[in-house]
């Protein structure tokens, strides 16, 4: 049996469909799951499983008539017997429908009541108040998978857990533990979304606290490449912070496993910490922490009151911090 599931969206939306993908493997062991993602998606899956097999394509790309051809022609080849979309798009359910894919699978509606169900096959509600990871598993109950959505879970690649062992020597953290913060704005996450990052005068004045508050405890910075700016002015503001910049997805996971806790705003680096049980506290501004994080004091969400991470107080996230 051959199984697709087209998930558009960026590394965060895969992380987040990995749950209801592991539960397809753990339902059907011998089956052959293929993913359609975006190029920008591609590295979220070598810290995943279950999948067999990961199919490029830009969904929010101007795509051609010839491009629609081209993917239509692999799924035509493939020859899935089920296709899983998470987005309610009627192109998706077309697409399912020229390549003869029996079972099609999608919601009955999206998030704003706007149907894309003409050429599914079966459809689910699309609850959107409960946590993303839960309302993608539910596509499983049109196929009769009725288990509780499993924690999002990832695998890292022992060659990134020792890349992430050579780089805490180089940082020299002592095994004691360290803060991990990630703060500048993720292009996964921001990229045409308007958010902004979180200001460097704001994270300065959370780094200082910490340092007067427990001078021992490393705080380590991910740089990211193409924010070298913030970077350096953080460094400027804050001369002991550490930096270490992981470039890929497994080592930035290793890094966070070490973490004794994660400051982060809403990131590819959240949903990481998330998967490993690392106790996170994430900035938030337009987005909705509660389909982004699973209810558990573990990982908690600090909103802004306005919708923009700027106008979250230092002094807010340190209360958080500190339990005041």
């Amino acid at each position: 049996m051959q199984i697709v599931a087209l998930v558009p969206g960026g590394i965060g939306e895969q992380i987040l469909f990995f749950p209801a993908l592991d539960s397809l493997k753990k339902a059907y062991p011998s089956v052959d799951i293929d993913v359609v993602v975006e190029p920008r998606a591609k590295s979220a899956y070598r810290i995943c499983q279950s999948v067999n097999q990961v199919i490029l394509f830009d969904f929010n790309d101007r795509n051609s008539p010839a491009d629609w051809a081209n993917l239509l022609g692999v799924m035509r080849d493939r020859y899935y017997n089920i296709a899983l979309s998470s987005q309610n798009r009627w192109s998706i359910g077309l697409l399912l429908w020229l390549a003869g894919t029996p079972v099609r699978i999608g919601y009955s509606s999206d998030s704003n009541g706007n149907s894309g169900s003409l050429f599914l096959t079966d459809t689910v509600p699309y609850k959107s108040e409960q946590y993303a990871a839960h309302a993608y598993h539910d596509l499983l109950t049109a196929i009769g998978i009725e288990t509780p959505c499993p924690k999002v879970s990832i695998n890292v690649p022992k060659s990134d857990v020792d890349w992430a062992d050579e780089e805490r020597k180089r940082l020299e953290l002592d095994g004691s533990g360290y803060v991990l913060l990630y703060g500048s704005a993720d292009p996964q996450i921001t990229s045409g979304s308007g958010e902004t990052p979180y200001p460097v005068s704001s994270w300065q004045a959370v780094i200082q606290d910490f340092q007067n508050r427990q001078p021992d405890l490393p705080i380590v910075l991910v740089r990211n490449e193409g924010v070298d700016s913030f970077a350096a002015e953080l460094k400027q503001a804050c001369p002991a912070v550490k930096f270490t910049q992981p470039g890929e997805i497994g080592k930035l996971a290793a890094m966070v496993a070490g973490a004794n806790l994660l400051l982060c705003t809403n990131s590819i680096a959240m949903h990481l910490a998330v998967a490993l049980d690392v106790y996170t506290l994430a900035l938030f501004g337009e987005s909705d922490p509660n389909k982004l994080l699973p209810k558990s004091d573990k990982f908690q969400a600090i909103p802004s009151s306005t919708g923009q991470l700027a106008d979250i107080e230092p002094q807010t996230v340190l209360e958080r911090v500190w339990g005041g």
